[in-house]
């Protein structure tokens, strides 16, 4: 490793900048989990620093999970628990972490009626009645996510947060309110943990979390949700499944996406749990509204692809159940 000195004009202790540099290092994998650290005396020759000032610096990774020291041995680097969750499939992490055999505990933060939904949730639900629902979702007792989930008021009728303590939204859904979430669109993108979210996943204001956010409609394409899912970069891994037959068949109508985050990372639509079929990886735009009739300026070409859409996706709905 390379030979640097600590920055002495830095308000921190020499001990927690190496302490620092060091937890980066096991962070980004180059010092690798299992992986001995340097001794004592190569560590002092690289910062530059005396050895009780190392000590202290391993002293506070020890403390904090991030090396294990025995007697007469080196210190070990230890790797983070990373949990993985498939974020293209409309599963909810309540599923995905039950089949791995997991237990996600689940804590109702809020669960209101919102005054003033913001616009893009208003436009997608298609309704300014809407609950706002935030909850802490934890494995063993480490958060690992905050989800904020707005649901149109007149889909889920006597929804209280026992419901929902330790157990499925999407479950509940289909079990008490007949109906099943069965696509969605999803999108990723990274950002800084406000104050509030912070201080519910334990970690510092500012630091990087992976923000899931996307949409949630049922088999006639209703829409049920809009869900934002910050999670901790450091505990949980979004995979992504790339199959080639995925490709076949895009069938894309306006989201909200389009306008309230045109920044994002878009990874693509949820299919339903199960399905294989590509066209249940694209999420069918929600049906019109008694509000927005067919003569309100849309062109009709327009108007009939949707349709079309929506009649696909059913019948590519009911064969796969038959299949099952």
């Amino acid at each position: 490793m390379p030979t640097m000195s600590v920055d002495r004009s830095d308000p921190r202790p020499l001990y927690a900048q190496i302490a620092a540099e060091l937890r980066a290092e096991i962070r980004d994998r180059a010092i690798s989990p299992g992986d001995t650290l340097p001794s004592e005396a190569a560590l002092q020759e690289r910062f530059g620093v005396s050895r009780s000032v190392v000590r202290q610096a391993l002293g506070t990774l020890e403390e904090e999970g991030s090396i294990r020291r025995d007697p007469g041995r080196a210190a070990v680097a230890m790797g983070q628990v990373e949990h993985r969750r498939l974020v293209q499939r409309v599963t909810g992490m309540f599923d995905q972490f039950s089949r791995s055999g997991l237990d996600l505990a689940t804590r109702v933060v809020r669960l209101e009626e919102a005054a003033i939904p913001p616009a893009h949730v208003a436009r997608h639900l298609g309704t300014r009645a809407v609950l706002r629902l935030e909850r802490v979702r934890s494995v063993e007792g480490d958060p690992l996510s905050y989800v904020r989930t707005w649901l149109p008021t007149d889909r889920v009728p006597g929804l209280d947060a026992d419901m929902l303590t330790d157990a499925s939204l999407h479950r509940l859904l289909e079990s008490r309110f007949g109906a099943r979430p069965v696509t969605g669109r999803r999108q990723v993108r990274a950002v800084p943990a406000d104050p509030a979210i912070a201080d519910a996943l334990r970690v510092h204001a500012d630091a990087p979390l992976l923000l899931l956010e996307g949409s949630t409609f049922d088999r006639e394409g209703a829409p049920l949700e809009w869900f934002e899912s910050w999670h901790r970069s450091d505990r949980v891994v979004f995979d992504i499944e790339a199959d080639e037959s995925a490709e076949q068949l895009r069938l894309h109508p306006g989201t909200a996406f389009a306008e309230s985050a045109p920044d994002s990372a878009f990874v693509g639509t949820a299919g339903a749990a199960g399905a294989d079929s590509a066209a249940h990886d694209s999420a069918p735009d929600p049906p019109q509204s008694a509000e927005e009739p067919e003569h309100t300026g849309r062109p009709a070409r327009l108007v009939r692809a949707r349709r079309l859409a929506r009649e696909l996706h059913a019948e590519l709905d009911r064969l796969a159940a038959e299949e099952q």
